[in-house]
Protein backbone atom coordinates (compact mmCIF):
# COMPACT_ATOMS: atom_id res chain seq x y z
CA UNK A 1 0.00 0.00 0.00
CA UNK A 2 1.24 3.53 -1.13
CA UNK A 3 1.70 5.44 2.57
CA UNK A 4 2.90 8.78 0.99
CA UNK A 5 4.18 10.30 -2.29
CA UNK A 6 6.26 13.02 -2.39
CA UNK A 7 7.04 15.08 -5.77
CA UNK A 8 9.40 17.86 -6.49
CA UNK A 9 10.05 19.61 -9.44
CA UNK A 10 7.93 17.43 -11.74
CA UNK A 11 6.28 19.09 -14.66
CA UNK A 12 4.72 21.83 -13.26
CA UNK A 13 4.64 20.59 -9.51
CA UNK A 14 6.71 22.58 -7.31
CA UNK A 15 6.35 20.56 -4.26
CA UNK A 16 3.67 18.39 -3.07
CA UNK A 17 3.19 15.54 -0.36
CA UNK A 18 0.36 13.36 -0.35
CA UNK A 19 -0.35 11.44 2.07
CA UNK A 20 -2.93 8.12 0.99
CA UNK A 21 -4.95 5.85 2.95
CA UNK A 22 -6.77 2.35 3.03
CA UNK A 23 -9.83 2.57 0.71
CA UNK A 24 -10.53 4.69 -2.31
CA UNK A 25 -8.57 7.73 -2.62
CA UNK A 26 -10.06 9.72 -5.60
CA UNK A 27 -8.23 12.76 -7.08
CA UNK A 28 -10.42 15.73 -8.54
CA UNK A 29 -9.78 19.01 -10.26
CA UNK A 30 -10.34 21.15 -13.20
CA UNK A 31 -8.72 19.86 -16.89
CA UNK A 32 -5.58 20.67 -17.24
CA UNK A 33 -4.92 20.75 -13.10
CA UNK A 34 -1.96 18.62 -13.35
CA UNK A 35 -4.07 15.64 -12.22
CA UNK A 36 -2.52 13.06 -14.00
CA UNK A 37 1.10 13.82 -13.11
CA UNK A 38 -0.16 12.48 -9.93
CA UNK A 39 0.04 8.97 -11.53
CA UNK A 40 2.63 9.82 -13.44
CA UNK A 41 5.08 10.14 -11.21
CA UNK A 42 4.13 7.37 -9.28
CA UNK A 43 4.43 5.11 -12.90
CA UNK A 44 8.47 6.73 -12.54
CA UNK A 45 8.49 4.79 -8.99
CA UNK A 46 7.29 1.70 -10.77
CA UNK A 47 10.13 1.70 -13.92
CA UNK A 48 8.51 3.95 -16.48
CA UNK A 49 10.80 5.35 -18.70
CA UNK A 50 12.47 9.10 -17.73
CA UNK A 51 12.43 12.23 -20.07
CA UNK A 52 14.02 15.56 -19.81
CA UNK A 53 10.61 17.17 -19.90
CA UNK A 54 9.49 16.09 -16.83
CA UNK A 55 12.07 18.63 -15.17
CA UNK A 56 10.31 21.75 -13.60
CA UNK A 57 11.43 24.67 -16.33
CA UNK A 58 14.74 26.01 -14.16
CA UNK A 59 15.27 23.55 -12.09
CA UNK A 60 18.28 20.82 -12.38
CA UNK A 61 16.69 17.71 -11.03
CA UNK A 62 13.33 16.30 -10.59
CA UNK A 63 12.93 13.93 -7.42
CA UNK A 64 9.58 11.38 -6.43
CA UNK A 65 10.07 9.27 -3.88
CA UNK A 66 7.16 6.95 -2.23
CA UNK A 67 6.82 4.70 0.86
CA UNK A 68 4.98 1.89 0.68
CA UNK A 69 3.61 -0.24 3.38
CA UNK A 70 4.52 -3.89 1.88
CA UNK A 71 4.77 -7.66 2.87
CA UNK A 72 7.94 -8.68 4.01
CA UNK A 73 7.36 -12.57 2.87
CA UNK A 74 7.05 -11.68 -0.68
CA UNK A 75 9.60 -8.79 -0.74
CA UNK A 76 12.46 -9.77 1.44
CA UNK A 77 13.77 -12.68 -1.14
CA UNK A 78 13.83 -10.08 -3.66
CA UNK A 79 15.40 -7.22 -2.30
CA UNK A 80 17.74 -9.52 -0.40
CA UNK A 81 18.96 -10.82 -4.03
CA UNK A 82 19.94 -7.17 -4.73
CA UNK A 83 21.52 -6.52 -1.36
CA UNK A 84 19.05 -4.31 0.13
CA UNK A 85 17.96 -4.66 3.83
CA UNK A 86 14.51 -3.36 5.18
CA UNK A 87 14.32 -2.25 8.98
CA UNK A 88 11.93 -4.01 11.08
CA UNK A 89 8.04 -3.00 10.30
CA UNK A 90 9.34 0.61 8.30
CA UNK A 91 7.82 1.03 5.07
CA UNK A 92 10.30 0.21 2.09
CA UNK A 93 11.19 3.83 0.76
CA UNK A 94 11.46 4.13 -3.40
CA UNK A 95 13.57 7.28 -5.18
CA UNK A 96 13.54 8.29 -8.48
CA UNK A 97 15.56 11.52 -9.76
CA UNK A 98 15.34 12.97 -13.14
CA UNK A 99 18.15 15.26 -14.24
CA UNK A 100 17.50 18.09 -16.66
CA UNK A 101 19.42 16.50 -19.72
CA UNK A 102 16.91 13.42 -19.41
CA UNK A 103 19.13 10.83 -17.14
CA UNK A 104 17.97 9.41 -13.75
CA UNK A 105 18.56 7.38 -11.04
CA UNK A 106 16.25 4.82 -8.89
CA UNK A 107 17.27 4.68 -5.10
CA UNK A 108 15.30 1.53 -3.34
CA UNK A 109 15.68 1.14 0.75
CA UNK A 110 18.80 4.38 0.25
CA UNK A 111 20.57 1.47 -2.45
CA UNK A 112 20.80 2.76 -5.73
CA UNK A 113 19.10 0.38 -8.00
CA UNK A 114 18.01 -0.16 -11.83
CA UNK A 115 15.14 1.00 -13.85
CA UNK A 116 14.93 -2.88 -14.31
CA UNK A 117 14.74 -3.64 -10.84
CA UNK A 118 12.32 -1.05 -10.65
CA UNK A 119 9.46 -2.68 -13.13
CA UNK A 120 10.74 -5.94 -11.12
CA UNK A 121 9.56 -4.78 -8.31
CA UNK A 122 6.58 -2.87 -9.24
CA UNK A 123 3.80 -5.71 -9.72
CA UNK A 124 4.44 -6.27 -5.71
CA UNK A 125 4.42 -2.17 -4.91
CA UNK A 126 1.27 -0.76 -7.50
CA UNK A 127 -0.59 -1.54 -10.49
CA UNK A 128 -1.41 0.99 -12.90
CA UNK A 129 -3.94 1.23 -15.15
CA UNK A 130 -4.18 4.81 -17.10
CA UNK A 131 -4.32 6.57 -20.29
CA UNK A 132 -0.18 6.28 -20.58
CA UNK A 133 0.51 3.24 -18.52
CA UNK A 134 -0.33 -0.07 -17.98
CA UNK A 135 1.73 -2.26 -15.92
CA UNK A 136 0.60 -5.66 -15.82
CA UNK A 137 -2.37 -5.61 -18.03
CA UNK A 138 -0.46 -6.45 -21.81
CA UNK A 139 1.56 -9.12 -20.37
CA UNK A 140 0.99 -12.75 -21.24
CA UNK A 141 2.34 -14.01 -17.23
CA UNK A 142 -0.29 -11.16 -16.07
CA UNK A 143 -2.99 -12.69 -18.12
CA UNK A 144 -2.42 -16.11 -17.17
CA UNK A 145 -1.93 -14.92 -13.21
CA UNK A 146 -5.02 -13.51 -13.53
CA UNK A 147 -6.72 -15.97 -14.98
CA UNK A 148 -5.33 -18.53 -12.39
CA UNK A 149 -6.52 -16.38 -9.87
CA UNK A 150 -9.78 -16.21 -10.88
CA UNK A 151 -9.57 -20.55 -11.29
CA UNK A 152 -8.50 -20.67 -8.21
CA UNK A 153 -5.34 -23.25 -8.95
CA UNK A 154 -2.67 -21.76 -6.82
CA UNK A 155 -1.88 -25.70 -5.88
CA UNK A 156 -2.12 -27.31 -8.41
CA UNK A 157 0.06 -24.43 -10.33
CA UNK A 158 2.86 -25.22 -7.27
CA UNK A 159 2.56 -28.87 -8.05
CA UNK A 160 3.25 -28.09 -11.60
CA UNK A 161 5.96 -26.29 -11.21
CA UNK A 162 7.81 -28.64 -9.17
CA UNK A 163 6.83 -32.05 -11.51
CA UNK A 164 7.99 -29.62 -14.39
CA UNK A 165 11.39 -28.83 -12.19
CA UNK A 166 11.69 -32.71 -12.21
CA UNK A 167 11.19 -34.08 -15.63
CA UNK A 168 13.34 -30.95 -17.02
CA UNK A 169 16.14 -31.96 -14.54
CA UNK A 170 15.93 -35.88 -15.56
CA UNK A 171 15.79 -34.72 -19.05
CA UNK A 172 18.95 -32.79 -18.58
CA UNK A 173 20.93 -35.22 -16.80
CA UNK A 174 20.24 -38.18 -20.25
CA UNK A 175 21.47 -35.40 -21.93
CA UNK A 176 24.62 -34.98 -19.80
CA UNK A 177 24.99 -38.56 -19.91
CA UNK A 178 24.82 -38.80 -23.65
CA UNK A 179 27.50 -36.27 -23.92
CA UNK A 180 29.75 -37.76 -21.20
CA UNK A 181 29.61 -41.43 -22.32
CA UNK A 182 32.54 -41.49 -24.92
CA UNK A 183 34.56 -39.61 -22.96
CA UNK A 184 34.14 -42.13 -20.36
CA UNK A 185 35.04 -45.26 -22.48
CA UNK A 186 38.25 -43.50 -23.29
CA UNK A 187 38.95 -43.46 -19.92
CA UNK A 188 38.16 -46.74 -19.12
CA UNK A 189 41.07 -48.24 -19.76
CA UNK A 190 43.00 -45.63 -17.57
CA UNK A 191 40.75 -46.11 -14.87
CA UNK A 192 40.90 -49.61 -14.99
CA UNK A 193 44.49 -49.63 -14.39
CA UNK A 194 43.98 -47.31 -11.50
CA UNK A 195 41.72 -49.25 -9.54
CA UNK A 196 44.50 -52.59 -10.46
CA UNK A 197 47.56 -50.50 -9.17
CA UNK A 198 45.71 -49.52 -6.02
CA UNK A 199 43.82 -52.47 -5.09
CA UNK A 200 47.15 -55.21 -5.88
CA UNK A 201 49.14 -52.56 -3.20
CA UNK A 202 46.01 -52.44 -0.81
CA UNK A 203 46.53 -50.01 1.35
CA UNK A 204 44.57 -49.07 4.46
CA UNK A 205 44.13 -45.86 6.44
CA UNK A 206 46.98 -45.34 9.22
CA UNK A 207 49.66 -48.13 7.55
CA UNK A 208 52.08 -45.85 7.00
CA UNK A 209 52.18 -44.13 10.02
CA UNK A 210 52.88 -47.68 11.72
CA UNK A 211 55.50 -48.62 9.31
CA UNK A 212 57.36 -45.49 9.46
CA UNK A 213 57.08 -46.09 13.43
CA UNK A 214 58.99 -49.62 12.91
CA UNK A 215 61.40 -48.76 10.63
CA UNK A 216 62.64 -46.12 12.84
CA UNK A 217 63.34 -48.65 15.46
CA UNK A 218 64.53 -51.18 13.12
CA UNK A 219 67.07 -49.03 12.35
CA UNK A 220 68.27 -48.45 15.52
CA UNK A 221 68.49 -51.40 17.03
CA UNK A 222 71.93 -51.69 18.54
CA UNK A 223 71.24 -48.12 20.04
CA UNK A 224 68.23 -49.25 21.69
CA UNK A 225 69.69 -52.52 23.33
CA UNK A 226 72.65 -50.20 24.31
CA UNK A 227 70.60 -47.91 25.62
CA UNK A 228 67.87 -50.25 27.77
CA UNK A 229 70.63 -52.53 29.01
CA UNK A 230 72.37 -49.96 30.90
CA UNK A 231 69.27 -48.58 32.40
CA UNK A 232 68.25 -51.87 33.69
CA UNK A 233 71.81 -52.05 34.52
CA UNK A 234 71.64 -48.90 36.83
CA UNK A 235 67.73 -49.71 38.30
CA UNK A 236 68.38 -53.78 38.79
CA UNK A 237 72.16 -55.77 38.02
CA UNK A 238 75.10 -52.76 39.06
CA UNK A 239 76.52 -53.69 42.29
CA UNK A 240 75.00 -50.22 43.81
CA UNK A 241 71.86 -50.27 41.71
CA UNK A 242 68.62 -48.45 42.48
CA UNK A 243 66.87 -51.36 43.67
CA UNK A 244 69.61 -52.37 45.87
CA UNK A 245 69.85 -48.75 47.62
CA UNK A 246 66.34 -48.54 47.62
CA UNK A 247 65.94 -52.25 49.66
CA UNK A 248 68.17 -51.01 52.09
CA UNK A 249 66.82 -47.75 52.40
CA UNK A 250 63.39 -49.53 53.38
CA UNK A 251 65.56 -52.13 56.09
CA UNK A 252 66.82 -48.69 57.87
CA UNK A 253 63.26 -47.18 57.80
CA UNK A 254 61.79 -49.99 59.30
CA UNK A 255 63.82 -50.23 62.26
CA UNK A 256 63.02 -46.58 62.70
CA UNK A 257 58.89 -47.11 62.35
CA UNK A 258 59.55 -49.75 65.39
CA UNK A 259 60.85 -46.83 67.18
CA UNK A 260 58.73 -44.28 65.96
CA UNK A 261 55.11 -45.01 63.99
CA UNK A 262 55.23 -41.33 62.72
CA UNK A 263 57.41 -42.48 59.96
CA UNK A 264 54.61 -45.21 59.09
CA UNK A 265 53.36 -42.83 56.18
CA UNK A 266 57.13 -42.50 54.57
CA UNK A 267 57.83 -46.06 54.72
CA UNK A 268 54.96 -47.06 52.94
CA UNK A 269 55.67 -44.26 50.18
CA UNK A 270 59.27 -45.70 50.05
CA UNK A 271 57.82 -49.46 49.80
CA UNK A 272 54.98 -48.03 46.92
CA UNK A 273 58.48 -46.35 44.94
CA UNK A 274 60.90 -49.74 45.05
CA UNK A 275 57.87 -51.38 43.81
CA UNK A 276 57.53 -49.14 40.56
CA UNK A 277 61.46 -49.15 40.15
CA UNK A 278 60.92 -52.61 40.10
CA UNK A 279 58.05 -52.89 37.36
CA UNK A 280 60.31 -50.56 35.46
CA UNK A 281 63.13 -52.94 35.65
CA UNK A 282 61.59 -55.51 34.85
CA UNK A 283 60.08 -53.89 31.44
CA UNK A 284 62.94 -53.03 30.70
CA UNK A 285 64.18 -56.46 30.91
CA UNK A 286 61.43 -58.14 28.65
CA UNK A 287 62.19 -55.08 26.29
CA UNK A 288 65.63 -56.14 25.91
CA UNK A 289 64.47 -60.22 25.40
CA UNK A 290 62.32 -58.17 22.47
CA UNK A 291 64.67 -56.60 20.97
CA UNK A 292 66.71 -58.00 18.10
CA UNK A 293 68.37 -57.06 15.17
CA UNK A 294 66.26 -58.29 11.69
CA UNK A 295 67.30 -57.06 8.94
CA UNK A 296 64.98 -58.79 6.15
CA UNK A 297 62.25 -56.94 7.83
CA UNK A 298 63.23 -53.64 8.15
CA UNK A 299 63.75 -54.41 4.04
CA UNK A 300 59.95 -55.37 3.86
CA UNK A 301 59.10 -52.23 5.87
CA UNK A 302 60.99 -50.03 3.33
CA UNK A 303 59.73 -52.16 0.50
CA UNK A 304 56.24 -51.39 1.65
CA UNK A 305 56.72 -47.90 2.48
CA UNK A 306 58.63 -47.56 -0.83
CA UNK A 307 55.25 -48.97 -2.74
CA UNK A 308 53.20 -46.25 -0.44
CA UNK A 309 55.18 -43.15 -1.34
CA UNK A 310 54.67 -44.03 -5.31
CA UNK A 311 50.93 -44.48 -4.72
CA UNK A 312 50.68 -41.06 -2.69
CA UNK A 313 52.62 -39.09 -5.85
CA UNK A 314 50.09 -40.54 -7.85
CA UNK A 315 47.00 -40.31 -6.03
CA UNK A 316 47.43 -38.50 -3.00
CA UNK A 317 49.06 -37.27 0.20
CA UNK A 318 47.65 -39.61 2.13
CA UNK A 319 46.69 -43.05 2.51
CA UNK A 320 42.85 -42.06 2.99
CA UNK A 321 42.64 -39.61 -0.05
CA UNK A 322 44.01 -42.86 -2.17
CA UNK A 323 41.44 -45.45 -0.62
CA UNK A 324 38.85 -42.90 -1.31
CA UNK A 325 40.24 -42.17 -5.44
CA UNK A 326 40.49 -45.62 -5.70
CA UNK A 327 36.57 -45.91 -4.40
CA UNK A 328 35.51 -43.49 -6.63
CA UNK A 329 37.08 -44.80 -9.63
CA UNK A 330 35.29 -48.63 -9.15
CA UNK A 331 32.60 -46.11 -8.44
CA UNK A 332 32.79 -44.76 -12.39
CA UNK A 333 34.03 -48.33 -13.87
CA UNK A 334 30.77 -49.80 -12.87
CA UNK A 335 29.17 -46.67 -14.13
CA UNK A 336 30.50 -47.58 -17.69
CA UNK A 337 29.84 -51.23 -17.18
CA UNK A 338 26.51 -50.63 -16.66
CA UNK A 339 25.77 -47.76 -18.29
CA UNK A 340 23.13 -49.57 -20.90
CA UNK A 341 21.21 -50.42 -17.46
CA UNK A 342 21.63 -46.48 -16.29
CA UNK A 343 20.32 -45.08 -19.03
CA UNK A 344 17.40 -47.59 -19.10
CA UNK A 345 16.63 -46.63 -15.64
CA UNK A 346 17.17 -42.79 -16.32
CA UNK A 347 15.03 -42.84 -19.24
CA UNK A 348 12.07 -45.15 -16.94
CA UNK A 349 12.51 -41.98 -14.64
CA UNK A 350 11.88 -39.47 -17.39
CA UNK A 351 9.10 -41.03 -18.92
CA UNK A 352 7.42 -41.31 -15.30
CA UNK A 353 7.73 -38.06 -14.65
CA UNK A 354 6.70 -36.85 -18.16
CA UNK A 355 3.54 -39.07 -18.12
CA UNK A 356 2.87 -37.37 -14.21
CA UNK A 357 3.37 -33.35 -15.20
CA UNK A 358 1.35 -34.31 -18.20
CA UNK A 359 -1.58 -35.26 -16.37
CA UNK A 360 -1.18 -32.44 -13.98
CA UNK A 361 -0.77 -30.16 -16.70
CA UNK A 362 -3.86 -31.43 -18.37
CA UNK A 363 -5.96 -30.80 -15.47
CA UNK A 364 -4.65 -27.52 -14.70
CA UNK A 365 -5.34 -26.48 -18.88
CA UNK A 366 -8.96 -27.85 -17.95
CA UNK A 367 -9.56 -25.70 -15.05
CA UNK A 368 -7.85 -23.01 -16.85
CA UNK A 369 -10.37 -23.07 -20.03
CA UNK A 370 -13.33 -23.75 -18.18
CA UNK A 371 -12.20 -20.48 -15.78
CA UNK A 372 -11.64 -18.98 -19.01
CA UNK A 373 -15.17 -18.94 -19.96
CA UNK A 374 -16.74 -17.97 -16.73
CA UNK A 375 -14.38 -15.19 -17.03
CA UNK A 376 -15.36 -13.98 -19.86
CA UNK A 377 -18.62 -14.00 -19.61
CA UNK A 378 -18.47 -12.33 -16.09
CA UNK A 379 -16.02 -9.15 -17.17
CA UNK A 380 -18.48 -8.79 -20.30
CA UNK A 381 -20.86 -8.16 -17.56
CA UNK A 382 -19.15 -6.00 -15.90
CA UNK A 383 -18.24 -3.96 -18.84
CA UNK A 384 -21.72 -3.43 -19.40
CA UNK A 385 -22.16 -1.35 -16.72
CA UNK A 386 -19.00 0.35 -17.77
CA UNK A 387 -20.79 1.91 -20.94
CA UNK A 388 -18.49 -0.85 -23.22
CA UNK A 389 -22.09 -3.01 -23.51
CA UNK A 390 -21.18 -3.54 -27.35
CA UNK A 391 -17.29 -5.16 -26.51
CA UNK A 392 -16.50 -9.10 -27.06
CA UNK A 393 -13.88 -9.69 -24.30
CA UNK A 394 -12.36 -13.35 -24.54
CA UNK A 395 -9.78 -15.29 -22.53
CA UNK A 396 -7.88 -17.67 -25.25
CA UNK A 397 -6.61 -20.91 -24.01
CA UNK A 398 -3.95 -22.15 -26.15
CA UNK A 399 -2.12 -25.31 -26.04
CA UNK A 400 1.85 -24.16 -26.13
CA UNK A 401 5.41 -25.81 -25.04
CA UNK A 402 5.47 -27.39 -21.58
CA UNK A 403 6.81 -25.02 -18.76
CA UNK A 404 7.00 -24.78 -15.66
CA UNK A 405 3.58 -22.83 -15.72
CA UNK A 406 1.74 -25.48 -17.44
CA UNK A 407 0.73 -26.17 -21.77
CA UNK A 408 -1.18 -23.07 -22.11
CA UNK A 409 -0.51 -19.83 -23.62
CA UNK A 410 -2.94 -17.54 -22.14
CA UNK A 411 -4.31 -14.34 -24.09
CA UNK A 412 -7.03 -11.79 -23.48
CA UNK A 413 -8.56 -10.72 -26.79
CA UNK A 414 -10.87 -7.76 -27.43
CA UNK A 415 -13.88 -6.89 -29.83
CA UNK A 416 -15.09 -3.21 -29.44
CA UNK A 417 -17.99 -3.94 -31.76
CA UNK A 418 -19.92 -7.07 -32.53
CA UNK A 419 -18.78 -9.00 -35.50
CA UNK A 420 -15.56 -8.54 -35.55
CA UNK A 421 -12.63 -11.12 -34.57
CA UNK A 422 -11.41 -10.08 -31.32
CA UNK A 423 -7.48 -8.72 -30.67
CA UNK A 424 -5.37 -8.31 -28.22
CA UNK A 425 -6.31 -5.38 -26.33
CA UNK A 426 -3.97 -3.11 -26.80
CA UNK A 427 -4.19 -3.50 -30.66
CA UNK A 428 -8.14 -2.66 -30.49
CA UNK A 429 -8.65 -0.34 -27.18
CA UNK A 430 -8.30 3.06 -25.89
CA UNK A 431 -6.47 4.21 -23.01
CA UNK A 432 -9.75 4.46 -21.24
CA UNK A 433 -11.24 1.60 -22.27
CA UNK A 434 -8.59 -0.17 -21.07
CA UNK A 435 -8.80 1.40 -17.75
CA UNK A 436 -12.34 0.16 -17.80
CA UNK A 437 -11.16 -3.60 -19.23
CA UNK A 438 -8.70 -3.38 -16.20
CA UNK A 439 -11.49 -2.37 -13.91
CA UNK A 440 -13.83 -5.01 -15.29
CA UNK A 441 -11.43 -7.48 -15.10
CA UNK A 442 -10.48 -6.57 -10.98
CA UNK A 443 -13.91 -6.88 -10.17
CA UNK A 444 -14.73 -10.36 -11.71
CA UNK A 445 -11.65 -11.91 -10.24
CA UNK A 446 -11.89 -10.43 -6.84
CA UNK A 447 -9.63 -11.21 -3.76
CA UNK A 448 -7.72 -13.97 -5.33
CA UNK A 449 -5.80 -14.07 -2.10
CA UNK A 450 -2.40 -13.92 -4.12
CA UNK A 451 -0.83 -11.24 -2.22
CA UNK A 452 -0.63 -10.39 1.46
CA UNK A 453 -1.69 -7.44 2.43
CA UNK A 454 -3.16 -4.61 0.56
CA UNK A 455 -2.19 -4.04 -3.12
CA UNK A 456 -2.29 -0.46 -4.67
CA UNK A 457 -4.58 -0.01 -7.58
CA UNK A 458 -4.27 3.45 -9.93
CA UNK A 459 -7.50 4.27 -12.30
CA UNK A 460 -6.41 7.30 -14.24
CA UNK A 461 -9.32 8.50 -16.80
CA UNK A 462 -10.89 5.58 -15.96
CA UNK A 463 -14.25 7.78 -16.43
CA UNK A 464 -13.82 8.66 -19.64
CA UNK A 465 -16.46 8.31 -22.44
CA UNK A 466 -18.87 7.71 -19.56
CA UNK A 467 -21.58 9.60 -17.71
CA UNK A 468 -24.85 9.10 -15.45
CA UNK A 469 -25.75 5.38 -14.66
CA UNK A 470 -21.96 4.26 -15.83
CA UNK A 471 -20.59 6.62 -13.78
CA UNK A 472 -22.06 5.22 -11.12
CA UNK A 473 -21.74 1.60 -12.07
CA UNK A 474 -17.81 2.51 -12.38
CA UNK A 475 -17.85 3.89 -8.80
CA UNK A 476 -19.48 1.45 -7.38
CA UNK A 477 -16.81 -1.07 -8.59
CA UNK A 478 -14.38 1.45 -7.37
CA UNK A 479 -15.54 1.17 -3.98
CA UNK A 480 -16.26 -2.88 -4.26
CA UNK A 481 -12.30 -2.53 -4.74
CA UNK A 482 -11.30 -0.50 -2.09
CA UNK A 483 -12.42 -2.70 0.59
CA UNK A 484 -9.68 -5.48 -0.47
CA UNK A 485 -7.12 -3.08 -2.25
CA UNK A 486 -6.21 0.46 -1.90
CA UNK A 487 -7.62 2.24 -4.83
CA UNK A 488 -6.03 5.56 -6.14
CA UNK A 489 -8.77 6.86 -8.90
CA UNK A 490 -8.26 10.10 -11.29
CA UNK A 491 -11.44 11.40 -12.13
CA UNK A 492 -13.40 13.78 -13.79
CA UNK A 493 -17.13 13.00 -12.90
CA UNK A 494 -19.04 13.70 -9.28
CA UNK A 495 -21.09 10.60 -9.27
CA UNK A 496 -17.45 8.72 -8.59
CA UNK A 497 -16.15 11.06 -6.56
CA UNK A 498 -18.96 10.44 -4.28
CA UNK A 499 -17.75 7.07 -3.54
CA UNK A 500 -14.38 8.32 -2.22
CA UNK A 501 -13.11 7.25 1.15
CA UNK A 502 -10.64 9.74 1.24
CA UNK A 503 -11.08 13.33 -1.92
CA UNK A 504 -8.15 14.89 -3.05
CA UNK A 505 -8.18 18.36 -4.89
CA UNK A 506 -5.71 19.31 -7.34
CA UNK A 507 -5.11 22.53 -8.60
CA UNK A 508 -3.16 25.05 -9.97
CA UNK A 509 -1.89 28.00 -8.08
CA UNK A 510 0.05 30.83 -9.08
CA UNK A 511 3.27 31.59 -6.20
CA UNK A 512 6.07 34.36 -6.98
CA UNK A 513 4.86 34.65 -10.23
CA UNK A 514 5.13 31.00 -11.31
CA UNK A 515 2.04 28.47 -11.53
CA UNK A 516 2.61 25.38 -9.39
CA UNK A 517 0.15 22.24 -8.90
CA UNK A 518 -1.14 21.65 -5.23
CA UNK A 519 -2.88 18.99 -3.67
CA UNK A 520 -4.86 19.05 -0.70
CA UNK A 521 -7.38 15.93 1.20
CA UNK A 522 -10.39 17.29 1.62
CA UNK A 523 -12.29 17.32 5.02
CA UNK A 524 -16.03 16.35 4.23
CA UNK A 525 -17.27 20.08 3.70
CA UNK A 526 -14.49 20.75 1.35
CA UNK A 527 -15.69 17.59 -0.47
CA UNK A 528 -18.91 18.73 -0.93
CA UNK A 529 -17.49 21.89 -2.74
CA UNK A 530 -15.61 20.47 -4.79
CA UNK A 531 -18.34 17.92 -6.17
CA UNK A 532 -20.49 21.05 -6.14
CA UNK A 533 -17.78 22.12 -8.72
CA UNK A 534 -17.64 19.26 -10.67
CA UNK A 535 -21.49 19.44 -11.19
CA UNK A 536 -22.13 23.19 -11.93
CA UNK A 537 -18.74 24.73 -12.72
CA UNK A 538 -16.95 27.68 -11.49
CA UNK A 539 -20.41 29.14 -9.96
CA UNK A 540 -21.50 26.71 -7.32
CA UNK A 541 -25.16 26.90 -7.05
CA UNK A 542 -26.90 25.65 -3.86
CA UNK A 543 -28.60 23.05 -5.79
CA UNK A 544 -25.46 21.55 -6.63
CA UNK A 545 -23.61 21.66 -3.05
CA UNK A 546 -27.19 19.80 -2.08
CA UNK A 547 -26.81 17.06 -4.79
CA UNK A 548 -22.91 16.89 -3.66
CA UNK A 549 -24.03 15.92 -0.79
CA UNK A 550 -26.47 13.19 -1.50
CA UNK A 551 -23.70 11.49 -3.61
CA UNK A 552 -21.13 11.45 -0.64
CA UNK A 553 -23.99 10.32 1.69
CA UNK A 554 -24.66 7.72 -1.20
CA UNK A 555 -21.13 6.96 -1.27
CA UNK A 556 -21.08 6.51 2.09
CA UNK A 557 -24.27 4.22 2.35
CA UNK A 558 -23.12 2.21 -0.43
Amino acid sequence: MLLELMVENYAVVEKARIHFHEGLNVLTGETGSGKSIVVDSLGLLLGARASAEMVRSGQARAHISGIFSVDHGQLTPLLKDSGIEMDGEDGLIVEREVTANGKSRAFVGNRPVTTAFLRQLAPLLGDIHGQNEQQMLFTAQAQRQMLDAYAKTEALREQVSQLFTRWRALVERLDEFGRSEQEKLRLLDLWTFQHKEIETTAPHAGEDAALEAERKILQNTTRLQESAAAAYSALYEAQHSATTQLHIAMKKLDELIRIDASLAETGATLKQATLQVDEAAYTLRDYLGKLESDPARLEDVESRLAALDKLKRKYGPTLEEIVAFRDDVARRISEVENATQLRLELEKERDEAAARYEKAAQELSKKRSAAAVGLSKQVETELKGLMMGGTQFQVSVRPAAWSAHGVDEVSFLVSANRGEEPKAMEKVASGGELSRIALALKTAIGDSGTRHGLSTLVFDEVDAGVGGAAAAAVGKRLKTLSKSNQVICVTHLAQIAGFADHHYSVAKREKKGRVTTEVDELDLGERAKEIGRMLSGETITAEALKQAEQLIQAGIAG
